[in-house]
């Protein structure tokens, strides 16, 4: 059987959300899975989706992508401190998801977080982030790497281009010209009163606002077929998320 490759918006601690829509992929072993950052903040189980991300890396294909909360949430797992920001975005549930482990057990997670890339790139032509990038370039060539994980620019850009815009006019933008694809999360569709993936110019946005009331979604990015759980926030009936 063909390799499938699917690429997985920002789960946001949504750990119920993230099994059932792995149970929906069917997986077959040489399946892969391109996580696009934001594991944690937001639903109950921050800690939990950490833990099983790292147990399913044993048995599948995945690439985890850095995305801005994971920063956040690991510089508080080592240093104990933390912006008031954090808090109100998702980090209070965080924070008690924590705090039913011990040090030694959070520990472990380290190289879980430690681990993850700002980007990837597939065949020369696929780029694979949470955010986006400023460098006209390429991320390779960022000046500043936080970019990969807290830029917003990229996809609203893409947004703004209109369709009807050839590649190779003057004006189209050069950062949509660099790649084939780019896949991102960070900025949910819901803000453009969406729930399903958005396809802008070259950019696939596949936060599909599993923090707040939209489900957590995979696309295969060869057929472009989308897998999505119910909304999140069903699963978590008392719980207030990122809402």
């Amino acid at each position: 059987m063909d390799k499938r490759i699917f690429a997985i918006g920002d789960i946001h601690g949504g750990l119920k959300a993230l099994k059932h829509l792995v149970e929906m992929l069917q997986l077959n072993p040489e399946d892969q899975l391109i996580f696009l950052g934001d594991y944690v903040d937001g639903w109950s189980e921050s800690a939990e989706t950490v833990f099983y991300l790292m147990d399913l890396a044993t048995k599948q294909n995945c690439v985890f992508i850095r995305g801005n909360h994971d920063e956040l949430c690991y510089d508080w797992l080592v240093t104990g401190k933390h912006t008031k920001e954090w808090v109100l975005h998702g980090g209070t549930a965080t924070k008690e998801s924590y705090s039913k482990y011990s040090k030694e057990e959070i520990k472990t997670q380290f190289s879980f977080f430690e681990g993850l890339q700002n980007y990837v790139i597939l065949d020369d032509e696929k780029l694979f982030l949470h955010a986006g990038f400023t460098n006209l370039k390429g991320p390779h060539l960022e000046y500043f790497p936080k970019m990969c994980y807290w830029d917003r620019t990229l996809w609203e850009l893409a947004l703004s281009v209109n369709p009807e815009l050839d590649i190779d006019d003057l004006y189209y933008p050069q950062r949509l010209k660099l790649f084939k694809e780019v896949y991102v999360g960070h900025t949910p569709v819901t803000r453009i009163n969406q729930t399903y993936p958005v396809n802008a110019a070259c950019v696939w946005n596949v936060d599909t606002g599993a923090a707040f009331k939209g489900p957590l979604s995979a696309i295969n990015i060869e057929t472009k077929e989308v897998f999505q759980s119910a909304p999140v926030h069903t699963y978590y009936p008392n719980e207030r998320g990122r809402n």
